[in-house]
């Protein structure tokens, strides 16, 4: 839902931003120019103690950041800075490091001007992490969350871990979100006079998170400082299941960057020259689907270009759809270690990071993540810390990491006839998925859930289930599949391969229980809008981000 639509502003506003080199923030510098502002980078301890108004985007582990700004000398002028009152917006992890500790770096002290400690989400019947679109009930009448007095207005979170209200934190609570029965509601926002803090990220909500952060500097550029009120907001917020929009990107035979989509894995034209499908340029179809309601992008780039990545032109469509596409934005392909033109190796590392500067919020690891869990089952469930998965998710958090996963059915007569989960299925036929690798071209011996298991187990933090036999067949989700993979790991599974009709959606969401369901095909043909996804999902009574 949008209160209004995202302002627009003719008066720039000096911030000063802290960036300690973690994460995408090329978005929320992109979210922070459109809604009028002036950036000027802190590089030294005495910008953080001249600025004017401080933000301070946190992406990572809570250790990694604190560690950071220890490294940089930035941790006494950040503290000084927040407890003298002025202006202050931390977002995500940087409003947890506003707190004394985490429990995800035991022993690692937090700036200690709230107090309490960030904890683990305990309940083991949610997902984790809290992925996706989820509302926020006010609990004072600050003027930063005016706009939003309904329950309808969602915002974007991710994050494994997060802080309880106590009485000792009280004065500060803002906001709660409520996720899972037994979890009691965490605190989403906090906010003491100009220092303000969110779990959520506004510049991936679209609409609501732009007038979140104009409110914010409407409020700080005041000469009165904030008196807050209590307010509570009646009722409970609910996780809404989000509906992903993929695009298969590759070059075509002329070179240019297409869309494509194929059945079965197969992109190129039945008939006819036998040209790779071109169903539209991707920055443009990006920016068409954010404006139609996708909760989130995914480009996959199915042609994995070769030679230098950080040429390579899926960086420059990153760049471009972040200016306009204020949702979460995935990039899967080739996301593995290289060797370059000059003989010089790049770790995977490298190239997830060349990625997440250019805009993405996550990275889709495919053919690498089955080599990965062959080593971490050979090693006796055992990660070595070398695989990318590792890698990655240690220096950007779990909740960048998303494993890709291909399976196919192999059928089989009974459940004893294989070593592997073997699931009935519609029809009532006995079958396993076996993992494929290289675009479903090669088999291995692994189902999809062990693949699934070994990669949680490493660190990552969602599964993308795509499904080799009803790819292209918009027949509908493999509902068997979905269902199993939900009771085998915690971390959010997506829906994906087999959709045609608002009512797949629907099928997969009651049967199944994903957190995400995701179409490619259908939406890039204008075949069946995401708009009209969401309208039939929400009129079936299912929670979703209203477009």
């Amino acid at each position: 839902a949008h209160p209004t639509a995202a302002p627009t502003h003719t008066v720039m506003v000096k911030i000063t931003f802290l960036d300690y080199g973690a994460g995408n923030i090329r978005s929320l510098r992109n979210a922070l120019t459109k809604v009028g502002c002036e950036i000027e980078d802190v590089k030294s301890a005495d910008d953080i103690a001249n600025a004017r108004i401080l933000v301070f985007p946190g992406v990572g582990s809570f250790g990694a950041c604190m560690e950071n700004l220890d490294k940089l000398g930035y941790t006494e002028a950040l503290r000084s800075y927040v407890s003298a009152g002025r202006s202050f917006f931390g977002i995500c992890l940087g409003m947890q490091c506003l707190f004394e500790s985490s429990e995800e770096s035991p022993g690692v002290k937090g700036l200690g001007v709230i107090p309490g400690t960030v904890r683990q989400f305990t309940d083991p019947s949610i997902s984790v992490p809290h992925m996706g679109w989820n509302a926020i009930r006010k609990q004072t009448d600050s003027a930063v969350l005016a706009p939003f007095a309904s329950l309808d207005h969602r915002f974007y979170f991710v994050h494994s871990f997060r802080v309880l209200p106590t009485p000792e934190n009280k004065e500060w609570v803002l906001s709660l979100t409520d996720y899972g029965s037994q979890d009691a509601a965490f605190v989403s926002s906090v906010q003491k006079g100009r220092v303000c803090g969110c779990q959520f990220h506004p510049e991936k909500s679209g609409d609501n998170g732009l007038n979140l952060l104009s409110a914010f500097l409407k409020q700080a550029q005041e000469e009165s400082v904030p008196v807050l009120n209590p307010t509570p907001t009646e009722g409970s917020t609910v996780l809404a299941k989000r509906i992903i929009a993929c695009l298969d990107v590759r070059e075509n035979d002329a070179g240019d960057l297409v869309v494509t989509k194929g059945d079965q894995y197969d992109v190129r034209e039945k008939e006819g020259e036998g040209d790779v499908k071109n169903l539209g340029k991707p920055v443009e179809l990006a920016r068409r689907y954010s404006d139609e309601g996708a909760d989130e992008v995914t480009f996959l780039n199915i042609t994995s270009f070769r030679g230098e990545v950080v040429d390579a032109p899926m960086l420059r469509v990153l760049e471009m759809t972040s200016e306009h596409v204020f949702v979460p934005l995935c990039i899967g392909g080739g996301i593995r270690a290289y060797k370059d033109a000059k003989g010089v190796q790049h770790s995977s590392l490298d190239v997830a990071a060349a990625y997440f500067r250019s805009g993405a919020d996550k990275v889709s690891i495919g053919s690498d993540a089955v080599e990965a869990a062959e080593k971490y089952y050979a090693a006796g469930n055992k990660g070595d810390g070398t695989s990318s998965i590792e890698e990655i998710s240690r220096v950007y958090g779990r909740q960048a990491v998303v494993i890709s996963v291909d399976p196919k059915r192999v059928y089989v007569n009974s459940k004893d006839e294989s070593k592997h989960t073997v699931v009935e299925v519609p029809g009532g036929k006995l079958c396993w998925w076996q993992c494929t690798v290289k675009g479903g071209r090669e088999t291995r011996d692994m189902d999809a859930f062990e693949l699934a298991k070994a990669c949680e187990a490493l660190g990552a933090g969602e599964i993308l289930l795509n499904c080799i036999d009803m790819d292209g067949q918009n027949a509908g989700f493999d509902t068997a599949l979905v269902k199993q993979m939900k009771a085998s790991v915690r971390i959010p599974v997506i829906a994906s391969s087999g959709a045609g009709k608002p009512q797949h959606f629907i099928d997969v969401f009651r049967a199944s229980n994903p957190d995400a369901g995701l179409a490619a095909g259908i939406f890039h043909r204008r075949e069946v809008g995401i708009d009209e996804v969401k309208k039939a999902v929400i009129e079936g009574g299912i929670p979703c981000r209203g477009v």
